[in-house]
């Protein structure tokens, strides 16, 4: 019985494993010695085929270094410390905490630094595990290669290669460098680490491919894959980060790009500083001035800067983030950044790899068919009598077809009696073995790439009738072939004959005067529930754009069905030719991008974001791990390899889309709330300032003493720490929520004057109908301040607490929308304690008078009139488009 190699069939059967290299990323020697052979590759190498000697090998391991992706570097503690201290907020907090220690002010300075901490602290977590994840790649090596120096061979540990060093490769092994292949049996290499595909890719000794990228060139292997059959001999032409899988691992080691999130952020941090950099000069100058008592003036401007810091921005943020984080546990989603919450709401393109994703990462025998198409079950019947009478590894073809076990009693397979074999070579792409039918006759099998089936056949079957294979059949049977191709299916064509009896062995002579009886097509289906995904996030505002390294023609096939447009496809070797700008404008337009590589990944993303878009990147593969730090949210699975984990944002217990379209809609209410702080604080502080400078001008001694305004800032600090808490009305979820400055600018502009109008006519109340403006004797005008400093502090404790309500949705408030039960219970507390403080003993301390009976009616009224003037505007706002 003829004995052979594992039957893996030929790359020309792989049809969708080509991939788009990304040339700039892989050294020019090692693209050099692809096409390079003989004594001139052992010179251009410098090396010679019996290997190394020891100490070439050392001198060269200290000339090159270790054959490791990532340095051991890691970035120090204090490195990332002053990196998240560099922050405007945390570096105003640090100057006022340290005025308010050194003007004996120690509850401010004390809540200042308990913020600046959490700040922080929160920022050096997360570099930290983002400097991981290049590391991981290093852990990925720590095995031994086969290697021969002083004309040995032995195992080396895979650090200690070097350029020139020759290795052996069986399968099984993971390929320890970019190499050359000097010698190769039955090789197929597993690329799918580094291109996502899930099909093997043959290799040989000469290169078939010499101006193909260097991920398709047949003569070279990389770092980072792994041998699935069949043997090789080759030398090593680059380690460590020289080698393709090494610069992704440096480009890992870069810092991120800010995400949508960190912009927004850091665009609302420095709105609100302008308001407080233009506020307090002004009070400080214009109280100077009026008052005369600079110190005094001085004290008062460090009080209000600490009112208008938005000094629970970091609080309010971390916290809506981690109630978000633990309510999307619940869904199957882990968060590893908190930011990436707000960004998968915002996320309004999701860019995703097909294999595993849409589709169940198992390739699959989909259909059996005769010549003309049609299914028959007899086709399977011969395909599984092949495999399974084969010898030796099986591969991923017949693993599909043996997956169908009610084939082996249906053709009562057990009937059969294997007779020979004759093994698959890259010369006929065919295998084929000869068995004994229950009816005594000898029956020859043979499967392989159809063009080479088609070259051995005489006769067809069809209908059970055998036809002759006339040159005029030859292109009609070429185009049912191709038929089944261009719906995206990798095919093999099946052929048989019956044989007499005979004594000795069969060989390829045998395989001759076959009769066509028809295919059998595979392909990785789509996912059951892909398309209902795809629909949902769809209808959420995200458009689903795959981005694979797989052929057009399969991609094609599997986004039809799921539902992504496939109208245009996007080659690698286009987007590779295309300027960024180009590219930016093709990527809007464009949902389906196929033969890219992983640098083509990553520019796309960046392209898209670019455009003003929140990307984010579904990918689970080494090939992904650039991309995924390119995305604003960064999503991986828990089945994931170790660097796609470690550079994502998110982790999904299941790979499904299903899975992240929920996660989607916690993401968008998480954002809202932080939207409602930020448009509270914002309008807040705009309102102020008109209202400090006004009083600062108007009112004859300090409208509010410092120690008044940081008891009201704590209220209304404590007022917003149950926004976390607050329901999120469902329309507000059902498209994506990015920040938008001009509109949170509008609303600003539009609602904070608001309530400067009621401020100044609390002024006018407290000054002329309750005698506040008699300032006759120090006496009496001591009760002025006081009373004046109690009825705008209550004032504006009550209006600012309220207005929450007013602004936490877009519908009526309490009657269309209702917010939680702790921001209610802990807004009336708050309300409650300003309205109590004057008429108790600490408000006495801290300079209040008691309010006059009359003064409750007016506060009910203003507070009544301030809410519907509020929702008015907001209604306006609504039906102009200013806000959303």
């Amino acid at each position: 019985m003829a004995k052979h190699h594992p039957t893996l069939l030929p790359r020309a059967l792989f049809r969708g494993a080509e991939h788009r290299g990304a040339g700039h990323e892989v050294d020019p020697l090692v693209r050099e010695a692809s096409t390079l052979r003989g004594d001139a590759l052992w010179t251009r190498l410098s090396s010679r085929p019996q290997g190394l000697s020891s100490q070439e090998a050392a001198e060269r391991l200290d000339e090159y270094g270790h054959n490791a992706v990532a340095s051991n570097a890691r970035t120090s503690v204090l490195a990332r410390l002053a990196h998240a201290v560099v922050n405007p907020l945390v570096a105003l907090l640090a100057v006022l905490a340290a005025i308010s220690f050194a003007t004996g002010d120690y509850r401010a300075g004390t809540i200042m630094c308990a913020m600046m901490a959490l700040s922080v602290g929160l920022t050096l977590v997360q570099e930290s595990r983002a400097d991981s994840a290049a590391a991981r790649l290093k852990a990925m090596i720590s095995v031994t290669a086969t290697v021969v120096r002083d004309g040995v061979e032995r195992e080396v540990p895979l650090y200690q290669l070097v350029p020139g060093d020759v290795v052996r490769l069986a399968a099984g092994d993971m390929v320890p460098g970019d190499v050359r292949i000097v010698a190769a049996k039955d090789l197929f290499v597993m690329q799918s680490a580094l291109t996502g595909e899930t099909f093997p890719e043959e290799k040989f000794e000469h290169e078939t491919k010499p101006d193909a990228p260097p991920l398709e060139r047949t003569s070279l292997a990389f770092l980072g894959t792994n041998v699935g059959s069949g043997s090789a001999t080759a030398v090593v032409a680059a380690t460590g980060k020289r080698t393709y899988l090494g610069s992704m691992a440096t480009a890992l080691e870069a810092p991120p790009a800010p995400t949508a999130f960190d912009q927004g952020i850091r665009h609302v941090t420095w709105l609100l500083l302008r308001f407080l950099l233009v506020m307090v000069p002004l009070v400080f100058l214009i109280n100077g001035l009026t008052k005369g008592n600079w110190t005094q003036a001085f004290f008062f401007a460090v009080a209000v800067a600490v009112g208008l810091t938005p000094e629970m921005l970091p609080m309010i943020v971390t916290v809506c983030l981690s109630k978000g984080a633990l309510a999307m546990s619940k869904e199957k989603v882990i968060v590893k950044h908190l930011n990436a919450i707000q960004n998968l709401g915002a996320m309004d393109v999701l860019c995703t790899d097909k294999t595993g994703t849409l589709t169940v990462d198992r390739v699959m025998l989909e259909r059996y068919c005769d010549v003309v198409l049609e299914d028959d079950p007899g086709v399977l019947g011969l395909a599984f009598l092949n495999s399974h009478f084969q010898t030796g590894l099986r591969n991923v073809l017949d693993r599909a077809i043996l997956a169908h076990v009610e084939a082996h009693e249906f053709f009562n397979v057990a009937g059969y009696q294997k007779i020979d074999e004759i093994p698959f070579d890259f010369e006929r792409r065919i295998m084929s073995v000869v068995v004994k039918t229950p009816d005594g006759h000898d029956l020859l099998v043979a499967k392989g790439a159809p063009e080479a089936i088609f070259a051995v056949c005489t006769s067809f079957e069809l209908d059970g009738e055998l036809l002759p294979m006339e040159r005029e059949m030859m292109a009609d049977l070429t185009d049912e072939h191709r038929r089944l191709s261009a719906d995206g299916f990798r095919v093999l064509a099946v052929a048989s004959k019956v044989l007499a009896p005979r004594e000795g062995a069969y060989g390829k002579a045998d395989e001759e005067g076959l009769s066509l009886n028809g295919y059998v097509a595979f392909l990785d289906p789509p996912k059951e529930s892909a398309r209902t995904a795809i629909a949902a996030l769809e209808e959420k505002g995200i458009t689903v754009k795959v981005l694979t390294g797989d052929d057009e023609l399969v991609a094609q096939k599997v986004c039809k069905e799921v539902g992504v447009p496939t109208e245009r496809v996007v080659l690698g070797a286009a987007v590779e030719a295309m300027s960024d700008t180009e590219l930016a404008v093709v990527a809007e337009s464009t949902a389906l991008f196929a033969r890219v590589s992983p640098s083509d990944k990553e520019r796309i993303l960046r392209a898209l974001r670019s455009r003003g878009h929140t990307v984010g990147y579904l990918g689970d593969g080494i090939n992904d791990a650039p991309a995924l730090r390119a995305a604003d949210v960064s999503v991986s699975v828990d089945t994931a390899v170790d660097i796609a984990k470690e550079s994502a944002d998110l982790i999904l217990l299941e790979k499904s889309l299903m899975v992240l379209a929920e996660g989607v809609t916690l993401g968008r209410k998480v954002f809202f709330n932080i939207l409602k702080y930020v448009r509270m604080g914002a309008s807040s502080n705009f309102g102020n300032m008109f209202s400090v400078l006004g009083a600062s001008v108007l009112v004859p001694f300090l409208p509010m003493l410092p120690i008044q305004i940081l008891t009201n800032n704590l209220l209304y600090d404590m007022s917003q720490t149950a926004i976390p808490t607050d329901e999120v009305d469902d329309e507000l979820v059902t498209r994506p929520r990015p920040w938008d400055m001009k509109r949170l600018t509008r609303f600003i502009l539009c609602v904070g004057p608001i309530s400067s109008v009621f401020d100044y006519a609390t002024f006018f109340v407290l000054l002329y109908l309750f005698g506040c403006r008699d300032v006759s004797t120090p006496q009496v005008a001591a009760h002025s301040a006081a009373l004046f400093q109690a009825g705008w502090f209550v004032e504006s404790i009550a209006t600012q607490t309220l207005i929450i309500h007013v602004i936490r949705t877009n519908k009526v408030p309490f009657l269309q929308s209702r917010p939680s039960a702790p921001m209610v219970w802990m807004s009336l507390a708050v309300i409650a304690t300003g309205i109590a403080l004057p008429l108790s003993p600490l408000g006495r301390s801290l300079g209040f008078a008691p309010l006059p009976g009359a003064y409750w009616p007016f506060l009910v009224g203003t507070l009544l009139t301030y809410g519907l003037v509020t929702q008015a505007v907001k209604r306006w706002l609504l039906r102009v488009g200013w806000i959303d």
